[in-house]
């Protein structure tokens, strides 16, 4: 698991089992140990024996743990002799570790709607507030011609139009100037652009910084994390004022128009002239930026810091809400001044993440009552009841800011049974020059900081070179947009939507077509702008729920191909219920698919109970006038006459049949029906057919 489970005590009373550290390898080994128990019927706590003897597994229950008067932890006592700790399991090469290249492809829009790859595990930074770069040690560098790879399997056999190189800190990946090269002049005449989510101020020269520009074109974020020189060095972020203000002038001078800047406020040590800090230093890059062409915008963003297990700073106390309030108002006000935009998070979150990270086995039955009164996704503001939690809280009698405390150097920590692989004497060595200031340089340039995690034979720094790739990022063209054919080609597909796929709204329809169109391989022109598109053309939105059998879209080509080979290709990738029907070649001058349908014909059941002089009412209705009704567009009721836009309508058995030039079939239905727009939803109806206009 990541970070939570190095320490999951506050959940030791719900998990059976978590693993603490690399899991490609323990998952394997963790489903061969539970097929043979649950094959030999084994009992629960013989499964978990079984569990227990994996590296890098913790079972919660194999420990007990006792408390003094004062409430620490006066004992963890392992319940049986082998099994005294835990050490962190190790992932010793990255490189050779499967990944997968099929991804689930959700039809809803996620947030991370993009080919990810991991190109380094592990940060030897040393930055002492960040846990992730102590639990996730030594560094571990995939070769890139691997990533390369991976990502040619992953953007076929998902269709996505982005890729993400991840990392801890992806400018500090050693090949990422010819890796990133070679993948923008390889991705950009397709559309794909490359991300970098992670970047560290120092390790973008210039030329990533071109690079990055050519791909992405909102704000580049940058985390200076302290205002002052001096509380950088106590983190040990080892960042020049110098450094950052000179790397924000260059990317402004490059076009960026927006710079982020991500801050802590309540790290050891901080002082008034810290936060002064913040926002001096925050003015000086908006400054750099100004007598650039369109100016320049700075973010500032602001964290509380909140102390983490297996760190330097796992012992320091974390500010109260008032004191985070406190400073929240100071920035706000010495920002807005300076025309800074400013943003926190929550001080009520950081409070509740700091109780939970740095707690025991206690708070088990908060989370309990919490849930119990209920708090759920307590992370998204509109849905976080914070009065509840300190409700819990005062039910168990336990005070929450306890949890905030300064711990002493003696003191037995929660996860002190746990291994991260980290010595606990150097973590409290680096707390000591925290006190000072005092720099640690990153082992995978300089010397060895002897943290304890490699042992130089199997666990160690794992760099990667560019090889090959850095020759062929030269050679390859510069990242320029293919040159689009002059001859417009469009294919005209009629479609079916069937099944489960008559739920899909119009926007994930769209969405799958794309995909299926890139994974396909079909050569789809693209639109000139700002965000290029795929110029594939939809008709009108399909009302959600029902099936049609007469969808039609238009792909526009960069270069020929046959209708028969885009049938083919196409229908190989689409998911189940949505099949190509035919394809054509349209003709020059041609009606897009919104403009081209003169009307749409749909099949409706018939309800029980249905109007004995249904007949009658169709022919009436068709031979009147204007009927007033009404439908709901976007949550709002509007007046329409239902007759304006029926061109026929008749029973045909269990049937009602349906001939409207525009519009959803859903109000007229109701009408003639005399049933609810509910029970219409509810049934299935199918769009049979469409008319075409004569061009």
């Amino acid at each position: 698991g990541g970070p939570c489970a190095f320490n999951p005590e506050p959940l030791a009373d719900f998990i059976d089992a978590a693993v603490i550290g690399d899991g490609e390898e323990a998952i394997l080994e963790i489903c061969r140990e539970l097929r043979v128990a649950k094959a030999g019927r084994e009992s629960r706590a013989a499964m978990l024996d079984r569990l227990a003897a994996i590296d890098g597994v913790y079972v919660p229950s194999l420990f007990s743990v006792d408390y003094k008067a004062d409430g620490t932890i006066s004992g963890i006592e392992p319940l049986r002799r082998d099994y005294a700790r835990v050490r962190r399991r190790f992932l010793a090469d990255l490189d050779g570790a499967p990944f997968p290249t099929s991804p689930i492809i959700p039809f809803m829009q996620t947030i991370h709607n993009r080919v990810a790859v991991e190109i380094c595990r592990g940060c030897t930074r040393g930055c002492r507030f960040c846990q992730a770069g102590f639990i996730y040690r030594p560094v571990r560098e995939r070769r890139p011609q691997t990533i390369d790879a991976i990502i040619s399997e992953a953007l076929v056999r998902s269709g996505y139009e982005e890729v993400s190189l991840l990392s801890l800190s992806a400018g500090d990946y050693g090949p990422i100037e010819p890796l990133l090269t070679h993948l923008i002049r390889k991705l950009g005449s397709r559309r794909i652009a490359v991300s970098l989510p992670s970047l560290r101020i120092g390790s973008l020269s210039d030329e990533m910084l071109t690079e990055i520009r050519k791909i992405r074109k909102t704000g580049l974020t940058l985390a200076p994390e302290a205002g002052t020189e001096r509380l950088r060095g106590v983190i040990n972020k080892g960042i020049s004022e110098t450094d950052l203000v000179a790397e924000c002038h260059s990317a402004f001078e490059l076009g960026w128009r927006l710079v982020k800047l991500y801050f802590m406020i309540g790290l050891p040590t901080e002082e008034h002239a810290d936060l002064q800090g913040i926002i001096d230093l925050s003015s000086r890059v908006k400054a750099c930026g100004r007598g650039t062409p369109g100016g320049a915008d700075v973010n500032v963003s602001v964290s509380t810091f909140v102390p983490k297990p297996h760190t330097p700073f796992q012992w320091d106390p974390q500010i109260s809400i008032e004191t985070t309030e406190s400073h929240h108002r100071f920035l706000r006000d010495g920002l807005s001044r300076r025309k800074l935009r400013f943003k926190h998070h929550d001080p009520r979150l950081s409070f509740l993440e700091g109780v939970f990270a740095r707690g025991d086995r206690r708070l088990g039955k908060v989370l309990t009552t919490a849930v119990a009164l209920g708090c759920r996704f307590d992370a998204w503001s509109e849905h976080f009841n914070f009065t509840a939690w300190l409700e819990a809280f005062t039910i168990h009698g336990i005070r929450p800011e306890w949890y905030l405390r300064e711990r002493g150097r003696t003191e037995i920590l929660p996860w002190d049974h746990l291994d991260a692989g980290i010595d606990k004497t150097f973590l409290e060595r680096e707390r000591n020059r925290a006190t000072t200031g005092e720099a640690t340089p990153d082992c995978r340039s300089g010397q060895c900081s002897q943290c304890g995690v490699c042992d130089f034979i199997r666990i160690s720094n794992r760099l990667a070179s560019s090889g090959s790739l850095e020759r062929e990022a030269e050679v390859m063209a510069p990242a320029t947009v293919a040159q689009e054919n002059p001859v417009r080609q469009i294919i005209r597909l009629r479609l079916a939507k069937t099944g489960k796929s008559r739920f899909l709204g119009h926007l994930e329809f769209m969405t799958v077509i794309h995909r299926a169109v890139r994974r396909a391989r079909i050569p789809v022109r693209f639109s000139e702008g700002f965000h290029p598109a795929p110029r594939i053309a939809f008709g009108d939105a399909l009302p959600t729920g029902i099936e049609s059998l007469a969808e039609i879209i238009d792909i526009e080509l960069r270069e020929p191909m046959s209708p028969e080979m885009v049938f083919d290709l196409l229908n190989r990738e689409l998911p189940e219920g949505i099949r190509a029907g035919e394809a054509h070649l349209l003709a020059p001058g041609s009606l897009s698919p919104g403009e081209s349908v003169a009307s749409c014909r749909y099949r409706i059941p018939l309800p029980e109970g249905c109007p004995e002089d249904l007949e009658a009412r169709i022919g009436a209705f068709l031979a009147g006038g204007e009927v007033p009704g009404e439908r709901i567009h976007k949550g709002r009721r509007q007046e329409v006459d239902l007759r304006a836009n029926v061109e026929s309508a008749a029973r045909q058995g269990d049937s009602l049949v349906l001939t409207i030039t525009r519009g959803s079939p859903f109000p007229v239905a109701a009408y003639l029906l005399e049933c609810s727009l509910e029970w219409l939803r509810s049934q299935k109806i199918v769009k049979a057919d469409i008319k075409l206009k004569s061009t």
